[in-house]
């Protein structure tokens, strides 16, 4: 399964490696991708923040908050690139609980009294969650299985399963529990992105303009038992990035006119 998706993603990958992120080095590519991935990522939650209000942010923290932006979008965004600066640097470090709960923890850090007073950033859910329209299963039996995940998933990573596969089923069945009091979507994409980051390969960035495609694939999940959809979706987001990405670096490599 999924054979014709991982060879177009494979062969788009090989050019966009060569041609986009090998040239502009490790340094200044995750840097990019850190700022269009927290832009987005945020942004899918409800923060307002553009690419350009996250970039400025970035380079000149706390002390130049955006024209029309929150205190409280400032500071979500701020918790966003420690938790995807923490994610980074721990490539090496096993996916495991230990690791899920560390990048919750600095996502929600200094938002979540605000959201959910009372909460601890960075421990599981004590009461039953709700998100949009769906209202999620038992708090205690959801967690019970959030061990058995981490540990499959590791298992799948060191067997040298295909990492986008692997990614985007991690990122399904995490969802499905839900396990933080606030943050998970957030966490889910951070740690699906340590996944792929870990195998070498681009990030995934789900776009706000794609929030829709990509929460009827996630409610596939719980309405018809399959994470088909999910994984597909995942690839077409992956390989329309890269395949964006190395439009703009052939255009704006054509000489210009300039009279």
């Amino acid at each position: 399964m999924f054979e014709k998706e991982i060879e177009q993603y494979e062969n788009v990958r090989q050019e966009y490696q060569q041609k986009v992120a090998d040239r502009m080095g490790r340094e200044q590519w995750m840097e990019y991708n850190e700022i269009l991935f927290s832009a987005h990522s945020c942004a899918i939650e409800g923060n307002s923040f553009t690419v350009d209000d996250t970039r400025i942010l970035r380079e000149q923290g706390m002390a130049m908050v955006p024209v029309g932006r929150s205190l409280l979008e400032c500071t979500e965004m701020a918790d966003h690139f420690r938790a995807f600066d923490y994610m980074a640097s721990h490539l090496q470090s096993p996916f495991d609980e230990a690791l899920l709960k560390e990048v919750n923890r600095l996502v929600t850090e200094h938002t979540l009294s605000y959201r959910a007073p009372g909460a601890i950033a960075g421990a599981y859910t004590t009461e039953d969650m709700a998100a949009g329209d769906t209202v999620f299963g038992d708090h205690e039996m959801l967690i019970a299985r959030v061990p058995k995940l981490m540990e499959s998933t590791q298992r799948a990573i060191d067997d040298g399963q295909h990492p986008m596969v692997v990614a985007a089923k991690w990122h399904g069945y995490y969802e499905y529990l839900h396990p933080f009091r606030d943050g998970n979507g957030r966490t889910g994409r951070l740690m699906s992105n340590s996944i792929l980051l870990r195998a070498g390969h681009p990030l995934l960035i789900v776009k706000l303009e794609d929030r829709g495609a990509y929460i009827s694939a996630l409610k596939q999940i719980r309405t018809d038992g399959t994470d088909v959809h999910l994984v597909s979706f995942f690839f077409k987001t992956a390989i329309s990035r890269m395949q964006d990405e190395l439009s703009q670096k052939r255009k704006l490599t054509l000489p210009m006119i300039f009279f």
